[in-house]
């Protein structure tokens, strides 16, 4: 039998950087995906943010999957980034304000 080659550590800090990407970067685009459709949506406030925390439990591990299909790790942040900045500009175009 043949030995197993040791897991380098920098493949560690890519599996690292991509479960925190996951986990943070996903919840960050998540919740401006709620407050982006939220604010766009014809509703009223209450019927509005229930069907964007909806929409937003759908776009979450969409986003977290897109984590670990990305080829590298600085591809996955510069995804977020792009995805989350959409948002962000979506809903302040659309009058909200932090």
């Amino acid at each position: 039998m043949r030995k197993a080659r040791p897991i380098s550590a920098r493949y560690r800090l890519a599996v690292l950087s991509r479960s925190v990407a996951a986990v943070a970067g996903g919840y960050g685009v998540s919740v401006l995906l709620a407050i982006a459709v939220a604010w766009t949506l014809p509703l009223s406030r209450e019927e509005a943010s229930i069907v964007a925390t909806m929409i937003a439990l759908l776009g979450l591990p969409i986003a977290m999957m897109a984590c670990f299909y990305a080829r590298t790790a600085p591809r996955v942040w510069i995804g977020l980034a792009i995805a989350a900045s959409l948002f962000a500009g979506l809903a302040f175009a659309a009058g909200w304000r932090p």
